[in-house]
């Protein structure tokens, strides 16, 4: 009866926090919001970020995983905090929608004629050019390099791009300081064994002083689902500890988590198994698993857990591969899944990733699902 009673219990607890899709949304608006400036590196968005988060775990009831919730680390970064005027045959581009620059792009000042290269390909002159492309993607870049590259959206132009005018200001950071936030529920029986669950909360940032990029898929959906999972465990806490880490620098290089790994706040020989969430919004499709096929015993028992239930409509398998968080991990022997969902919007990296068409199609079954692989991996 006891048993059944905690079944009944555990059930109950986790339909409770699975549907409260509310909490969810509101994170996933404030943190791609104006305020937050993309969780990057000019209007102080990655710090307010990180700051918002810290509060977060506070009224959770996280307890910081070291003697603070943030991990302060310093990178190199190229930003555009000001001007980003760009028009080609006299009209003026609006940023993000029209064109992006090549992150590692310098500040330039220029107007020129574009000589054609071929159809997709510019030059203006030996510090300008300009490329055609079918979609826009934007990233980050930590060194500047020489040549200033535009890129346009190939949809919106009818004319042949024969005038460029250009005004960028770029400001290249050589010690910007960033920080991963990192909290803990300590368990009741073993406390020294953990699980972990991470997700990168940095984007984008902004592309001059008036776009940003919101990440609303790319990773708002992961941190509110992990700060979602924090409200479960700290109301019930497990035999395990369960840690929880938001990490920042994922966008320049996967800089967070190396970070921690290389200055573990808690013993990485400690971490039974860890969850990374990324890219988590949608579902449509069903979800991959980064890492399924090098611990195919964990990889089937979510498989188990996931058939019994009919969570997910599909779970594909994927191999090794350095695409997010989860990986200086593995190269530490430690066990780890990168979770993210397939369907639905395709914006990424770029201006449309946004809270109102982000459809969290599967949030409330991940969340399940991620609790009961959880509960069995502590049995």
């Amino acid at each position: 009866m006891k048993k059944f009673g905690f079944i009944i219990f555990l059930f109950l607890a986790v339909n409770s926090f699975a549907q409260d899709s509310t909490y969810t949304r509101n994170i996933i608006n404030a943190l791609t919001s104006k305020e937050f400036w993309g969780r990057g590196y000019t209007k102080d968005g990655m710090k307010k970020s990180a700051d918002y988060l810290a509060t977060a775990y506070q009224k959770i009831g996280l307890l910081p995983m070291g003697t603070a919730y943030k991990q302060t680390f310093n990178f190199s970064v190229n930003t555009f905090p000001g001007k980003m005027m760009v028009a080609i045959n006299g009209q003026k581009l609006i940023p993000g929608k029209d064109f992006i620059l090549n992150n590692e792009s310098p500040g330039i000042k220029q107007a020129a004629n574009l000589t054609p290269i071929d159809s997709l390909n510019y030059r203006a002159s030996s510090s300008l050019q300009v490329l055609l492309k079918d979609k826009l993607t934007w990233s980050v870049a930590t060194e500047v390099g020489d040549v200033t590259t535009i890129q346009l959206n190939k949809k919106n132009f009818t004319a042949i791009p024969k005038e460029i005018n250009v005004d960028i200001e770029n400001k290249f950071i050589p010690n910007f300081e960033a920080a991963n936030v990192c909290g803990l529920v300590k368990g009741t029986k073993f406390p020294d064994s953990l699980l972990i669950i991470t997700a990168h909360y940095d984007h984008l940032g902004g592309m001059g002083a008036d776009t940003y990029f919101p990440g609303a898929n790319d990773n708002a959906a992961g941190v509110a689902t992990l700060l979602s999972l924090a409200k479960y465990y700290a109301s019930n806490p497990q035999p395990y500890s369960i840690g929880f880490i938001c990490f920042a620098g994922e966008e320049a290089g996967l800089l967070g988590s190396r970070y921690f790994v290389e200055n573990p706040l808690v013993p990485l020989s400690k971490i039974k198994f860890l969850i990374n969430l990324d890219l988590i919004g949608t579902g449509e499709a069903g979800m991959t698993v980064v890492n399924a096929s090098v611990y195919p015993k964990a990889f089937a028992l979510l498989n188990t857990i996931n058939n019994e239930n009919q969570y997910i409509s599909k779970i594909n398998s994927r191999g090794k591969a350095a695409n997010s968080d989860h990986y200086f991990f593995t190269e530490k022997d430690v066990p780890a899944f990168f979770i993210y969902t397939q369907g639905g919007p395709s914006a990424y990296h770029d201006v449309f990733d946004k809270p109102e068409t982000l459809p969290l199609t599967e949030y409330q079954d991940l969340f399940k699902l991620i609790i009961g692989f959880n509960q069995k991996l502590m049995e």
